[in-house]
């Protein structure tokens, strides 16, 4: 691995600690507490997993409804054909191993007042003396006429990780070889900027590869997006007959406003109307909707203080990935982890009734183009004040070029498998499965 690999690694691993503007709070039991953690992804799993190493003490509850956790970072690759699907499924037994309670129910409601969680299947509710809040994403479905969850299994956004990877996967292996997707990319903020690019690539390497008559349209909400040089080089090199992408620009607005599921249809607001044999549709998004249950929210995403990612609405809760606000901090895997250290350290020193002093995060989003040809982008954080308001300022920003060398693109391509293999382990207490695909991609 690079130099910046293993800084990245470290950093990732720190643990920093985090500030806060208040006075230090009495210690609890000598730093030992009640922590309920809402949500079992990036964000979720590394929170639990410091807290208990920190202080085995720690009474840490972890609510995830899901028994197997799908990663929706990596997930590309699979519909691309270079990964199956269980190599990016996993359970939470390593977890549970932590002496982390586990617990596979869903949150209906909050009181930040009461101090509880009520679970769906819960006898009594869930009382805590720090809540961290990591419920990820949910989808504005009404942004786009004629979409909803039941149109989603029909035409999947595979958004989150699980059985809407798998159906998209499924489509993609059923359609015609001469068939059309069209793909919608959403408007901002969302979840990891490039993704919608990368799968493009995935899925033109997949129709160059299995179904070479067959063409992807994309249509974009934005006018740029994150890499696009890099992608746009991707695009002309590898699958200039397979792509055509169609950025909102002054003459035409490409944001998908209706679909059909049942015609395939897909119609832009500036009028143009596709009929898919598979439509991939990414519709605007929001915080996971207990967030909004629990008034953490402002507008669509939870406002946090950048220091330690305390919510501005609820006294002793956080929140993490990508449900916060956090400036120009991308909503990423890797961004939720590094925050994620920040708040598991923040809530040890505060149970301590120890100081803490400014959190610092960083971030990388690799993305696979072609094969062994990866690029990347991310930087480093620190909390900082612009105009008497706090936000995430950016240091030492890096992008992938795009006249980089095969080298170096080979090389970005294998430090992002390096931390995919380093991530899922220390999140899920096991490594992944890294036989290659089979003919179907499971």
């Amino acid at each position: 691995m690079t130099e910046i690999t293993r800084r990245e690694f470290a950093l990732l691993a720190a643990g920093v600690v985090a500030a806060t503007s208040e006075l230090p709070r009495p210690a609890l039991a000598a730093g030992a507490g009640k922590v309920a953690i809402i949500g079992g992804g990036p964000g979720g799993a590394t929170v639990a997993n410091r807290l208990k190493s920190a202080n085995p003490d720690i009474a840490v509850t972890l609510v995830e409804p899901k028994e197997k956790y799908t990663t929706c970072f990596y997930s590309n690759l699979y519909l691309g054909g270079f990964r199956s699907f269980k190599s990016i499924t996993f359970d939470y037994e390593g977890v549970k191993k932590r002496g982390i309670d586990v617990v596979s129910d869903t949150a209906t409601a909050i009181d930040t007042t009461a101090k509880t969680v009520t679970l769906a299947h819960g006898s009594s509710p869930l009382a805590y003396d720090r809540l961290v809040v990591a419920p990820g994403i949910d989808f504005k479905y009404d942004s786009i006429a004629g979409y909803s969850p039941e149109a989603a299994e029909i035409m999947p956004h595979a958004w989150q990780g699980g059985p809407q990877t798998w159906i998209l996967k499924e489509k993609l292996l059923a359609l015609p070889d001469g068939g059309l997707i069209v793909m919608a990319a959403p408007p901002n903020p969302y979840r990891c900027p490039p993704g919608p690019y990368e799968r493009a690539c995935m899925i033109a390497h997949f129709l160059k590869t299995q179904k070479p008559r067959a063409k992807l349209i994309l249509f974009d909400a934005k006018p740029t997006f994150s890499k696009q040089a890099v992608f746009e080089e991707a695009f002309n090199e590898y699958y200039k007959d397979i792509i055509e992408i169609n950025l909102t620009n002054e003459i035409d607005d490409y944001a998908v406003v209706k679909v059909n599921a049942q015609t395939g249809e897909v119609t832009t607001r500036s009028g143009r109307t596709e009929h898919a044999a598979l439509a991939n549709i990414i519709p605007a998004q929001k915080a996971g909707s207990i967030a909004a249950q629990a008034g953490l929210t402002e507008g669509d995403w939870c406002p946090v203080h950048p220091e330690n990612f305390t919510s501005t609405k609820a006294k002793d809760v956080y929140v993490l990935g990508d449900a916060a606000i956090a400036s120009e901090m991308p909503k990423s895997a890797y961004s939720a982890m590094s925050q994620a250290e920040v708040v598991a350290a923040d809530i040890v020193a505060d149970l301590s009734g120890k100081p803490r002093p400014p959190g610092k995060y960083r971030n990388t989003c690799w993305s696979m183009l072609a094969p062994d040809n990866s690029a990347k982008v991310g930087g480093d954080y620190v909390a900082a004040y612009k105009d008497g308001k706090p936000y995430l300022d950016v240091k030492e920003p890096f992008i992938s070029k795009p006249d980089d060398s095969p080298e170096v693109r080979l090389e970005t391509n294998r430090e992002s498998r390096d931390w995919y293999r380093t991530a899922v382990a220390d999140l899920f207490g096991e490594a992944p499965q890294m036989a290659g695909p089979s003919g179907s991609g499971h």
